[in-house]
């Protein structure tokens, strides 16, 4: 089955930066667009970042870079310059579909 297991979550202080991966397995990732949501206040996904098979970035919030490695299966979020509103919880998603990680938290304080 489909597997998106993500990872590097952390507290960081302000102005900070972390890189955060996901390892999806049970998919020929290569093949899919990938994606980067958080949790909003709102409790609802907000898009982070977005990512086609190709490598071509759809979509990224500023501060923040979006890439993959499809020989590693693995995607990345390299977020910069942390604020504290960008503290939640950040999903990897297969683009598109209804598969989603379990989550990684993100803690922005001082």
């Amino acid at each position: 089955q489909v597997q998106l297991v993500e990872s590097g979550g952390g507290l960081v202080q302000p102005g900070g930066s972390l890189r955060l991966s996901c390892a999806a397995s049970g998919i020929a990732f290569s093949d899919y667009d990938m994606a980067w949501y958080r949790q909003s206040s709102f409790n609802q996904r907000e898009l982070v970042g977005a990512i086609t098979k190709d490598h071509v970035i759809d979509f990224v919030k500023d501060r923040f870079t979006i890439s993959r490695d499809n020989a590693k299966n693995t995607l990345y979020l390299q977020m910069n310059s942390l604020k504290p509103e960008d503290a939640t919880v950040y999903y990897c998603n297969v683009r598109y579909t209804n598969f989603w990680g379990k989550g990684t938290r993100v803690t922005v304080s001082s």
